[in-house]
């Protein structure tokens, strides 16, 4: 089940930049991931809501009854991201159970992402989808991803480390998949909420069961495949090479493409999908998932990925971030279409601050001899 190269330094696309063929490769499958997001919007997801690791996780956590947030439904979604990387890594060979890094510290800092996306009203995916969209408010939450991202490169240039991951038992990489594969049967078998049914108001908008499962199935393969991550690429922005920062553009790209040819694009500030114009908190609660995510190893959407990949600590991640949704809820942080709450705006400082005690801390204990 497992083969000698590790799953994170495993040559995907995006991150071989010793080859430029397979950059340009993985640059165009970037906008192809881009196409499918939006033609899930198109399909009936919410707007810019086509692939978003932190809302998809989030709707888990209400399916599960961690909170009650009344659009919550399990979104076939999150297990085809999973068992699409999980299909493709058996394919080529590259399945390799890994962990033993971190994973407490991880789960802390997925819930950190789970309250920040929250704040800002996505994750790093949502925000590249609201940019290919047209949304301006999305623009903040850029500039505050990037200050996040940043932030931690400097931590990272005085020797801050999430660690390595070693390799393990194979069924601690299969947890992943086993748990896709488990709450997808348990929603075949309608054992998890999947909304009143189209036509009813108060059914959670969604893409046709059938499509968001398959096209969610080709993108986490193509997510594997790429190694694309929302944080690597903000990552390059203060590091040399540009094939992850262009693969997001042309994700960009695609993305407002297709919205473009079939009449939904829609620029603007007003009237945008699932964003408000409380621009402060959309750029510190980006700023939180910014440096959260770069501490943890990845963006939401990518730690779904490795997880699939058969990563045990990205499921932990996973599991924090899924977390960091119910308590966001149960405590009221989540924005509303008019900006954001007095409790969002206190924990968004309070998880920044923690970030930054914990990369201080990490930075200053001694090392231990290899």
């Amino acid at each position: 089940m497992t083969s000698s190269p590790s799953v994170e330094t495993a040559p995907a696309l995006l991150r071989d930049p010793g080859n430029p063929s397979r950059t340009r490769l993985g640059v165009a499958l970037a906008a192809l991931t881009g196409a499918a997001a939006a033609a899930l919007v198109l399909l009936g997801n919410p707007g810019n809501m086509g692939i978003c690791g932190a809302c998809f996780l989030r709707d888990l956590g209400g399916a599960l009854g961690l909170h009650g947030a009344p659009a919550a439904i399990f979104r076939p979604e999150v297990a085809g991201l999973v068992l699409g990387a999980f299909a493709l890594a058996l394919l080529r060979g590259r399945f390799e159970a890994r962990s033993g890094s971190h994973a407490a510290a991880r789960f802390v800092l997925g819930a950190w992402m789970g309250v920040g996306a929250l704040v800002f009203l996505g994750c790093p995916f949502r925000l590249l989808q609201g940019l290919g969209g047209g949304d301006g408010n999305a623009l903040a939450g850029a500039a505050g991803l990037l200050a996040g991202v940043g932030i931690a490169v400097q931590f990272e240039k005085r020797g801050y480390s999430v660690g390595r991951t070693a390799p393990a038992p194979a069924a601690v990489g299969l947890l992943g998949p086993a748990l896709a594969l488990g709450l997808l049967a348990l929603f075949l078998g309608e054992a998890l909420p999947r909304g009143p049914g189209p036509g009813d108001p108060a059914d959670p908008k969604h893409a046709p069961w059938t499509a968001a499962l398959g096209i969610a199935l080709a993108a986490g393969a193509t997510l594997s495949a790429t190694g694309f991550c929302a944080i690597s690429a903000c990552r390059q922005v203060f590091s040399p090479g540009k094939g992850m920062l262009a693969a997001a553009g042309a994700l960009i790209l695609g993305y407002g493409a297709v919205l473009a040819a079939t009449g939904h694009w829609k620029p603007g500030f007003a009237g945008q999908p699932a964003a408000h114009g409380d621009h402060l908190a959309s750029f510190l609660g980006l700023a939180l998932v910014g440096i959260a995510g770069a501490f943890a190893g990845g963006c939401p959407v990518r730690q779904m990925v490795m997880a699939g990949e058969g990563n045990g600590d990205a499921l932990v991640t996973c599991a924090g971030i899924v977390g960091g949704g119910a308590l966001a809820h149960g405590m009221g942080l989540v924005s509303l279409p008019a900006g954001s709450t007095p409790g969002g705006r206190a924990a968004v400082w309070i998880g920044l601050a923690f970030c930054l005690a914990y990369g201080a801390a990490v930075v200053r204990s001694p090392r231990k001899p290899a």
